[in-house]
């Protein structure tokens, strides 16, 4: 049971203790985060590798006055745990608790709300700029970024201006081997060199256990041991990245060393210009699994122990991503010409089998989504068909890639939109709640969403038959399976589901599973008769069938797991101007124009009036049964 920990109300308790305090404070969160698997799904092993870090940079720095900027976030929960969040950090990842990423509302502490990778260079950047320009000189600024988010591209962007800023900057690179999966690419490479390299880590070592028996600053046997160091450095690895690019380098250290890494931070303080130290760290740290295993480690579901070995909780029900990942491999084994791309998700999105059949056309880029995109144009330009596979958040960094290297080229690239709508516990930074309003303004695009599971395979069938692209998503949610007899998927066509003659019910994508259900409990209760609508597309609308519903329904509730405003129903509305109809009797549903808090998806839905029971009281309402009132009253 932890005793110090608890009291901990905030992080500058930290900068009193001794060592051995501070280690014993490191068992004690990772025995919580250990504990919190039980409960609820979390990211783990990332947290577990960052836990001696965070308490190195908490008791050096004040971060009440200096400035600290974890990147992606998901590493957050050590630095929760002793900056006043211990008593509530139970509630963590669950509706109305702690939200699983930096949370400037929860704290002071957390001054962004960073949930995509690479961008913590920049705001940190940004930061230590505006304290320079308003006399905050004294304050320090610190990013803690991954060796997995490092080579996106912002990052090199804002080195790149960093070294003619020339501000007082500390990046502290976290080196575990690791994104999600195993880094790939050159960046990486470059790392492990850094790393493992047997002449320079002795040397380190030297370096180590002189710099132990002098002062941390201002000692002329230093200042002689770090030139050395930097002309080691230099002559070994030839001129050396980071120094090229106006940073002066130190490391690598061991990351779960209490002492040298508050060392190293103490000595740096005191550094002019930007400087990056290198961390070395073990994701999972502690926990012998999640360092076994830390791809499954990374967010695992919650599992129970059985002979100490973790079981992870099972569901009968294929999710919607696996249904996604059988059919790209179905599309791969059907036609060599089908690739597959992914940023760094492989494990998020279940490629792990296909990415095993087909080493040569499966490609993880890392996290560089940008990248990713042009590089699909490319091969769709030179005869392929590539297949984006990403979450629907993550594409977002893509946006101009999507115009001008795809779309305004009219290129057969597919986008297969995994967390497409309510992503629940990860919350606002990864709800995928904008695609179907950024994707369907841009011409030649065509935007699909299946009504149920199988329909998934059928989608993507067609797709990577196209001449133009082409985007499908579907949300983080065990698949459904409406029962009927499906129409084959055409361009812009709709299918009706469900006959009816009280009003219609226009479904966008897997919440058709609940608005059956609606129509159903209604219809067994002698309330109301509705007609179902499975869309399948936002665009191209099926304007013959909207055409005749919009004339002929009393009153017409369009549903989607996406925004309101520009997304499938906006689009419905449009195509009634278009027609020159009354649209007085259209009503929406979908997701309002605020961000969405984290939680279970169907409580969040459930929430936003979006499951079977509020579609159903919504209906009744639109139909005057029922007094009009908000949505979920």
């Amino acid at each position: 049971m932890p005793t110090l920990l608890p009291q901990l109300d905030s992080a500058a308790a930290l900068r009193g203790m001794q060592p051995q305090q501070l280690k014993q404070i490191a068992q004690e969160i990772r025995e919580v985060l250990c504990n919190l698997l039980s409960a609820r799904s979390a990211h783990f092993a990332s947290n577990l590798g960052v836990v001696e870090l965070c308490l190195a940079l908490h008791s050096v720095f004040d971060f009440r006055f200096d400035r600290l900027i974890w990147d992606t976030g998901h590493q957050i929960y050590p630095h929760k745990l002793v900056t006043g969040r211990y008593r509530a950090f139970g509630s963590i990842r669950a509706k109305g608790g702690l939200m699983g990423y930096p949370n400037p509302q929860e704290s002071d502490y957390d001054l962004f709300m960073t949930g995509h990778a690479g961008c913590s260079l920049s705001t940190v950047m940004g930061l230590r700029s505006g304290d320079e320009l308003l006399g905050e000189v004294d304050r320090h600024a610190v990013a803690v970024i991954g060796d997995g988010a490092f080579p996106s591209g912002i990052v090199f962007e804002a080195m790149n201006n960093a070294s003619a800023a020339k501000s007082k900057l500390l990046v502290v690179l976290n080196d575990n081997k690791m994104s999600i999966c195993p880094r790939v690419g050159g960046m990486a490479q470059y790392l492990d060199r850094l790393r493992s390299n047997p002449i320079y880590t002795g040397f380190k070592g030297e370096v180590v256990k002189v710099l132990n028996r002098v002062p941390v600053l201002g000692d002329p046997a230093e200042r002689f041991l770090a030139q050395l160091k930097e002309a080691f450095k230099a002559g070994l690895h030839g001129g050396m990245l980071f120094e090229e690019l106006g940073f002066r380098y130190l490391g690598p250290i061991d990351g779960h060393n209490i002492g040298l890494l508050r060392k190293y931070l103490k000595m740096v303080r005191g550094l002019k210009g930007p400087v990056l130290l290198h961390v070395v760290t073990e994701k999972g740290h502690g926990y012998q699994p999640a360092a076994a295993d830390p791809v499954f480690f990374h967010a695992p579901p919650p599992f129970i122990q059985e002979d100490g070995r973790p079981v992870p909780r099972s569901s009968d029900r294929p999710t919607y991503t696996h249904r996604a990942r059988d059919a790209i491999a179905e599309r791969m084994r059907d036609d060599a010409r089908v690739t597959v791309l992914t940023a760094a998700m492989c494990q998020g999105n279940k490629l792990e089998p296909v990415r095993d059949a087909f080493p040569d056309r499966f490609f993880d880029t890392g996290i560089c989504e940008s990248h990713t995109v042009a590089f699909a144009a490319g091969q769709a330009k030179a005869g392929l068909r590539p297949i984006v596979d990403i979450y629907s958040t993550f594409l977002q960094r893509a946006f101009d890639q999507i115009f001008q290297e795809v779309a305004l080229q009219n290129l057969p690239v597919v986008f297969t939109m995994d967390r497409a709508g309510i992503a629940g516990p990860d919350g606002p930074t990864h709800h995928g709640a904008f695609d179907i309003a950024y994707l369907r303004m841009f011409p030649n695009m065509a935007v699909m969403a299946p009504g149920d599971g199988p329909e998934l395979s059928d989608m993507l069938r067609f797709a990577v038959r196209q001449a133009g692209p082409v985007a499908i998503r579907y949300p983080k949610a065990a698949s459904s399976d409406v029962e009927r007899t499906r129409a084959p998927i055409e361009l812009g066509r709709a299918e009706v589901v469900r006959a009816g003659r009280d009003g219609a019910i226009l479904c966008f994508g897997a919440l058709l599973d609940d608005c059956m259900a609606a129509a159903a409990d209604l219809s067994k209760r002698n309330e109301l008769d509705l007609e179902v609508i499975n869309a399948r597309f936002a665009k191209p609308l099926d304007k013959v069938l909207l055409a005749r519903v919009l004339r002929a329904a009393p009153f017409v509730v369009t549903v989607e797991e996406g925004c309101l405003m520009g997304g499938f129903g906006s689009a419905v509305l449009e195509v009634a101007n278009d027609l020159g109809l009354d649209t007085r009797h259209v009503h929406r549903l979908g997701i309002p124009d605020h961000y969405v808090d984290h939680g279970e998806r169907s409580e969040l839905l459930a929430e936003l009036a979006l499951d079977a029971s509020g579609i159903a009281r919504a209906c009744l309402r639109f139909a005057r049964i029922e007094p009009l009132g908000a949505p979920g009253a």
